[in-house]
């Protein structure tokens, strides 16, 4: 019979009758990550530093003045997406997070192909991700070799190896290694965003002064300059969700998980807004696109010359490696949940007798990645691979986080209209988020490359192999199991405050 998870156990015979205990090569650390851990993790795996420097030239080259417009109503719907994987975490605590939920609320294949989207789209971006990784490093010890190509690839290619060893061993060594890196992140990028306000309202500066309109519709050139800046905010947001697959690790899981999720976004969203208005005031357009890969540096030098780009550009180098850590936790979790149910080999699903980590998981992957990182710098410039890699994951992310705004509502359909709490919070906010999404993954695919659908819906369309593989060896995972809520969830359900 194939394994499932709620098959993956064995009978015991005790005073009080039979227990059913589950067996360890098939379960993660419990309790390995803090509740405000968790918090920590959905801000590393947004990855605030490394979204603006590698993300904000393709956004204001989308966008213009309308860049901020396009990350708060971007953000407004990710953030119903955030609730709608807090209350789904509540439902079904699984390192699949999606995988599981949309598979058990919606149907199996969707299921699995939600899952398939977090694999695709977190191998991609780990390739694209480990180039910034070394760019930055190299940047800030020897500025003149950043267009050293085998150098800053092989940097990347070590930072890579060196948080896939964290993720390998165990989840309290990455859970304090992010503890260290975004807290200092963190901190530098909240006492730049103080100091470039400042500067923008008392100094000169190249661009234009703030207005609230940059906040509103106007300055977007119509409605497919929208999409374009909405898909490319959707990759500013993504990584949030990885607290949600850290829920079997974290302490209180049902509800830190999704309480982390939400926290993160709220706080990328502030300093998101916060850099790309004062990237905009301070910079001159020119500037922004010829350092579409160092516009943070840039930025401080600016307004703090001499130390500020080294302290930004130090910023950047642990956010990337922060979120490749992230990132590959994303991926490996989802992996082996995946095996667990044996809709992949069960190899994946099996966790180290020690670590209590997917080691089998995290090792292919990390063969994988890189290998695919250093092919990839023979497909074209760091910038082209970027671009390509933004725009592929964004559809991806959408196709994904649609279908768990989707599931929320469906499953938790016969409690939505008990109380306005309720009605906001699991129907209405998760709803628009999820037609949000569903109409940039639309609209966006006409105006897209070629080599950006390809990358993107070709990834999503593989999946289709494993489904039918396994479907046929009878994986019960393709069995329909409804989502059952807690006797706790079917009333008005608190997430934030204490049950």
């Amino acid at each position: 019979m194939d394994l499932n998870p709620d098959d993956v156990t064995e009978k015991h015979m005790t005073n009080n009758g039979p227990t059913q205990v589950t067996e360890p090569e098939h379960t993660l650390l419990a309790d390995g990550v803090s509740a405000a851990g968790s918090i920590v993790m959905a801000v590393a795996g947004s990855a605030p530093a490394y979204s603006i420097a590698a993300t904000a030239a393709a956004l204001v080259a989308a966008a213009g003045l309308a860049s901020p417009a396009a990350l708060l109503w971007c953000g407004l719907p990710m953030l119903g997406i955030a609730w709608a994987f807090a209350y789904l975490g509540r439902a079904d605590v699984h390192a699949g997070a999606a995988y599981s939920w949309v598979g058990r609320a919606l149907h199996p294949i969707l299921g699995f192909l939600s899952g398939w989207a977090v694999v695709v789209s977190a191998t991609i971006f780990m390739v694209a991700g480990a180039l910034p990784a070394g760019a930055a490093t190299v940047s800030l010890f020897s500025p003149e070799s950043t267009g050293n190509v085998p150098l800053v690839t092989g940097v990347g290619a070590i930072w890579f190896l060196i948080m896939a060893a964290c993720v390998l061993v165990g989840v309290r060594i990455t859970a304090r290694a992010q503890w260290i890196m975004s807290t200092v992140e963190v901190a530098i990028l909240a006492i730049f965003a103080v100091v470039a306000i400042v500067h923008a309202a008392t100094g000169s500066h190249a661009g234009p002064s703030f207005s609230w309109s940059w906040l509103g519709f106007s300055h977007f050139q119509g409605t497919g300059a929208f999409v374009a800046a909405a898909l490319i905010a959707a990759f500013y947001y993504w990584g949030w969700d990885v607290s949600s697959n850290l829920g079997e690790e974290t302490k209180n899981g049902h509800k830190s998980s999704g309480v982390g999720g939400i926290v993160g976004v709220i706080i990328v969203f502030l300093l998101f807004e916060v850099f790309t208005v004062a990237i905009l005031e301070v910079l001159p357009a020119k500037t922004i696109q010829a350092n579409s890969g160092n516009v943070l540096g840039v930025l401080g030098d600016e307004i703090w010359p001499g130390i500020g780009g080294k302290l930004l550009i130090l910023a950047v180098m642990l956010s990337t490696i922060a979120t490749l850590e992230t990132t590959l936790i994303q991926v490996t979790r989802t992996l082996f949940a995946m095996g667990r149910d044996h809709t992949i080999p069960k190899a994946f699903g099996r966790s180290h007798k020690k670590w209590r980590t997917p080691a089998f998981a995290t090792v292919v992957v990390t063969g994988v990645s890189v290998v695919l990182f250093i092919g990839s710098n023979f497909l074209g410039s760091v910038g082209t691979i970027l671009s390509d890699a933004i725009s592929s994951i964004g559809l991806q992310i959408a196709f994904y986080y649609a279908l768990a705004g989707i599931a929320v509502v469906v499953a938790y359909r016969n409690v939505i209209f008990k109380s306005v709490k309720n009605f906001i919070f699991i129907g209405l906010w998760p709803a628009i988020g999820a037609i949000f999404m569903t109409w940039i993954f639309a609209v966006s695919i006409p105006s897209l490359p070629t080599i950006v659908i390809v990358i993107g819906l070709g990834a999503l369309a593989l999946g289709v192999v494993p489904i039918i593989v396994f479907w046929r060896k009878g994986s019960r995972y393709f069995s329909r199991r409804p989502l059952e809520l807690p006797d706790e969830l079917t009333g008005s359900i608190p997430v934030v405050e204490g049950d």
